[in-house]
């Protein structure tokens, strides 16, 4: 009789090998030689070409640069005013020399505000160029969070097309063992119809994940400025990071670290001086000028044609208080609204801390429990179906069943592995900090 259940059990016993359990992969990961071949090491070469390259990054310092080149101008003087009059000539002659009162006269003025108000106008600039600071420095952090979640996203499609691959390769001689079977007559046709549809639904989701991988390798490469059809090596198999912060403690440094705090308290601190200078708007500004007048000698001039000089200072008259006390009003609205924005800014960070740390949670449990529990688990099953078809014990749809149910433990895992590390880079953009680098929080 022929020999294809013995043949089977050796070319899976080979196939599940090359798969390998995780630890094994992870262990044979761990091996390599080659400093280039670290996954950390390369995921940071992407993260830093990320943040010199990336044009909406750049963008975010092009804001900031502008906001701070704001801060000089506002805490400047106007322009002084230099004038020329021609002044007291006659209409009929235009001639200078025939009243003591022609002249031509040079006059200069300079306006100062009132003592506070260029500070003021000065440390709003300032507080909005810290606040575009802030938003740049937090572009910054969610720019890292988003290469680190589409690397590990195609670090799980990559393992998912290449766990069906090799799904679809055992099922091939599947087929091929239940046609021979079924030749015979020691096989069932439902084996192979049931062995066909597999492999056609396998075939399928294939399809699909080679889509989805396409699609986000173009998003990785956006995200590094780079033509969407660059190609890039697979992503190497990594260990789950480890984070040893309570959640007390990533929240505490968030409030006291996270960029966009900064932003949101230069927004208050800058309606706080919008006020202060609101307030300076109920004095006047004052104008001092100067003026030199050039005459000519004309009879019965007392003086002779000496020339005059004048000099003298005016003020605004801030009369009309509707509008100053709508700008203090304003003021006053700007400071509650910034305060109530940093409040549910607040909120927001703590529900996203207990959320994303809640996901990392479980998704390590998952991974712990797929490495310890499911996949070991599945395997026996496996391993004893097999044995059990090749004595007769158990039909060949329980065995098919068995192995796919291997596979789908196997892609489970990648995919919880996955979902772990971009749970711990969303955590990471949401409290400020590399949780994988091993930086204590404190």
């Amino acid at each position: 009789m022929i020999k294809a259940p013995d043949s089977l059990a050796g070319l899976l016993f080979v196939l599940l090998l090359l798969i390998g359990v995780p630890e094994q992969i992870e262990a044979v990961a761990g091996e390599s030689t080659d400093p280039g071949s670290n996954p950390r090491a390369r995921l940071a070469r992407h993260v830093d070409e990320a943040l010199n390259n990336n044009p909406d990054l750049q963008a975010a310092e092009a804001r900031w640069q502008m906001a701070r080149h704001k801060i000089g101008p506002a805490r400047s003087f106007e322009d002084p005013q230099l004038s020329f009059v021609l002044s007291n000539y006659p209409v009929d002659s235009l001639g200078g020399d025939e009243t003591p009162m022609t002249g031509k006269e040079i006059q200069l003025s300079q306006m100062f505000p009132f003592p506070g108000k260029l500070a003021a106008q000065g440390e709003m600039a300032e507080y909005q160029a810290i606040g575009q600071q802030g938003v740049y420095e937090e572009a910054k952090r969610q720019l890292v969070q988003k290469v680190k979640d589409a690397w590990f996203l195609l670090y799980f499609q990559q393992r998912a097309i290449d766990i069906t691959r090799l799904n679809l390769d055992i099922l091939r001689d599947f087929i091929q063992l239940t046609e021979t079977r079924y030749a015979v007559g020691t096989g069932l046709q439902q084996d192979v119809l049931k062995a066909q549809v597999e492999r056609s639904r396998l075939l399928d989701r294939l399809f699909n994940l080679e889509q989805q991988r396409i699609s986000s390798l173009a998003e990785f490469n956006r995200l590094l400025n780079r033509p969407s059809s660059t190609p890039l090596a697979p992503p190497e198999v990594l260990k789950p990071t480890m984070v040893q912060a309570s959640q007390q403690q990533l929240l505490g440094h968030a409030l006291t670290q996270r960029p966009l705090f900064t932003t949101y308290q230069a927004g208050i601190d800058r309606y706080k001086t919008q006020r202060r200078l609101a307030k300076l708007d109920y004095y006047p500004n004052f104008k001092i000028f100067a003026g030199y007048r050039q005459r000519e000698e004309v009879p019965g001039d007392p003086v002779e044609g000496d020339d005059f000089v004048s000099a003298g200072v005016s003020i605004n008259l801030p009369l009309w208080q509707g509008k100053r006390k709508a700008a203090v009003a304003e003021a006053d609205s700007g400071i509650r609204l910034a305060q109530r924005q940093y409040q549910e800014l607040s909120n927001r960070v703590a529900f996203a801390i207990t959320d994303q740390y809640a996901q990392m949670t479980k998704n390590r449990d998952l991974v712990d429990l797929y490495q310890t529990g499911i996949i070991p688990q599945a395997e026996q099953s496996f391993e004893a179906s097999l044995a059990a078809y090749q004595v007769g014990d158990v039909d060949f749809l329980n065995l098919l069943d068995s192995l796919m149910t291997l596979f789908r433990y196997q892609v489970d895992y990648h995919r919880a592995l996955a979902d772990h590390e971009r749970s711990v880079a969303r955590l990471e953009a949401t409290v400020g900090i590399d949780l994988s680098s091993g930086e204590e929080v404190k």
